[in-house]
């Protein structure tokens, strides 16, 4: 698991707020353009090129031999920054990794305000204001490449920001405009017509909206959420972006409540759903909520593997495109192979003793670190 926060082990800063640089290692760079990058100083330079919005180090002794100002020596476990990485400085030491160009994806934390409290929640709500992580998020656009695939958005509840959530699409339209995004929300907000309308309006080419979806049983789905009427309001959601040709995601996170109703929820979908552009059945993430309701939501993914080959069965049958996300392959079926993703952000990524000699470890998406430290499954194998 790597760290993507620290305090510097030395520092000097004559910063008056955060300053979010580009990281680079090319003292060549036009005048111009050095303000927006911070420079790596990987060794004993004689010279250090002047200009740059900031400079950093991973080696102590460079650090004791160099007076500038912004100046960081990063801490040890955080020696995984590279350049091209983003990377937030404060005043008083303190970094952020904001983006890193290496890794598969990368996702923004917009807000942790929500107006549901899911029983497996991974990032519990805060009524606290926090608006400032939408800034974060709205300057890394400005400074992530235009080649970068795709980032995604999350929360909380990303849509309680009503116009600043569109306005930040509207940013990756203008700056990103070949990168896709994902924006990870109940949904609910969408079932105001006009609020769709306003993002159809910020015309971003490739705006997936990510949506739960935790039961075909409205009242099954209100339960995991802990809120009334968010199932009809989901679906009103849904219906409403698709009728705008959005595009959009159905996300259903598999644990104890969820598992008897995958199948029938799945054949809802295609029933009922059929125009959505993506299913994903999840894999639980024991961080947050998940461990505080952990009796009520654990059941080992080798006891559902055949639960789980027929759900994806019902959705590839009608031609849904579908992906089994946060498994382990040793606990699946090798008919869902076809539909199974490398999926766990590789910050948060983690593999076991049983899995060293594993001949499949790289294809595997391995474990949350979380897991490693809570539960997993019973029937981890490595495969010879």
């Amino acid at each position: 698991m790597l760290r993507l926060r620290g305090q510097s082990k030395e520092y000097q800063s004559n910063f008056n707020e955060d300053s979010m640089l580009i990281l680079s290692s090319d003292k060549n760079l036009p005048d111009p353009l050095k303000q927006k990058y911070a420079y790596i100083i990987e060794d004993e330079e004689k010279e250090i090129p002047k200009n740059f919005g900031a400079y950093v180090t991973f080696d102590n002794q460079i650090f004791a031999l160099n007076n500038e100002n912004n100046f960081y020596l990063i801490p040890d476990y955080m020696n995984y920054l590279l350049p091209g990485d983003i990377v937030n400085f404060k005043s008083d030491g303190h970094i952020w990794a904001v983006f890193r160009e290496s890794a598969r994806y990368n996702t923004f934390l917009l807000t942790e305000r929500c107006n549901h409290y899911c029983l497996m929640c991974s990032q519990p709500p805060k009524s606290r204001e926090d608006s400032w992580l939408l800034d974060i998020a709205k300057k890394a656009v400005e400074l992530i490449p235009r080649s970068t695939q795709r980032i995604g958005f999350s929360g909380g509840e990303p849509t309680i920001y009503k116009e600043g959530l569109i306005d930040l699409i509207e940013k990756c339209a203008g700056y990103l405009p070949y990168t896709g995004i994902d924006i990870l929300t109940n949904g609910r907000a969408f079932a105001n017509s006009e609020y769709s309308k306003m993002l159809q309006n910020a015309d971003h080419k490739d705006c997936m909206i990510c949506i739960p979806l935790y039961s075909d049983v409205p009242e099954l789905h209100d339960y995991v959420v802990q809120s009334e009427d968010a199932f009809d309001e989901t679906i009103k959601g849904i219906l409403n972006l698709k009728a705008l040709n959005q595009k959009v995601e159905i996300r259903i996170v598999i644990h104890k409540q969820t598992i008897d109703r995958l199948v029938k929820t799945c054949e809802y979908i295609a029933r009922n759903l059929l125009f959505v552009d993506h299913v994903a059945l999840m894999g639980l993430e024991i961080t947050g909520f998940t461990r505080a309701n952990l009796d009520d939501l654990w059941i080992d993914p080798y006891e559902y593997k055949d639960i789980l080959s027929e759900a994806v069965d019902v959705l590839n049958r009608y031609k849904i495109p579908a992906s089994v996300y946060n498994h382990q392959l040793c606990t699946v079926n090798d008919d869902v192979i076809n539909n199974y993703v490398h999926s766990i952000s590789d910050w948060k990524n983690e593999y076991i003793t049983e899995c060293k000699n594993c001949s499949k470890r790289h294809e595997c998406g391995g474990f949350f670190s979380s897991q490693v430290l809570y539960r997993h499954s019973d029937h981890i194998k490595a495969f010879e």
